[in-house]
């Protein structure tokens, strides 16, 4: 299985893709890991909110592949500790055969039609962050996860 993180947009502060980065290569210590980056709107300034959802929602779901699970990175998803989050990890590890897809929408969220494809949502917080700021926060929280299965000392209770 591959875990993906496909996400809306390139970052526009290298901070954020640097700690990705670091992230990234701890990760595929572990399992085959990568970013899907799907290119800006184009025009997307002379767009509604709901047009640009729209588009990019459209783009979203011509990305995923037959036989992916995936799964929403959302604020009003399900929230786990990173105990828990480890625990989700390991069964669809023994589940999911190929792809195992979390999404990031852009700066405004997700499309209706990208909302009724893809009923699983996850929440990395009750807060509200940027959509660049999702790619590190959860790619550690599956680094800690495949420490926590591995009994690795990285995370403390």
């Amino acid at each position: 299985m591959k875990i993906v993180l496909l996400v809306v947009g390139k970052t526009d502060a290298g901070y954020w893709d640097d700690a990705l980065r670091v992230y990234r290569e701890r990760l595929i210590h572990y399992i085959p890991f990568e970013t899907e980056v799907i290119p800006d709107v184009k025009k997307g300034k002379k767009l509604t909110e709901t047009q640009q959802r729209d588009c990019e929602g459209e783009c979203i779901l011509k990305a995923l592949e037959a036989g992916d699970c995936c799964v929403l990175l959302d604020e009003n998803g399900k929230e786990y500790t990173s105990l828990q989050f480890a625990s989700y990890v390991e069964k669809k590890m023994q589940t999911v055969p190929r792809r195992l897809v979390f999404v990031t929408g852009g700066p405004y969220g997700f499309s209706r039609a990208v909302y009724d494809a893809i009923p699983e949502r996850i929440s990395l917080s009750r807060m509200t962050f940027s959509h660049q700021m999702i790619r590190p926060f959860f790619a550690e929280q599956l680094y800690r996860a495949m420490t926590i299965l591995r009994k690795e000392p990285y995370h403390h209770e």
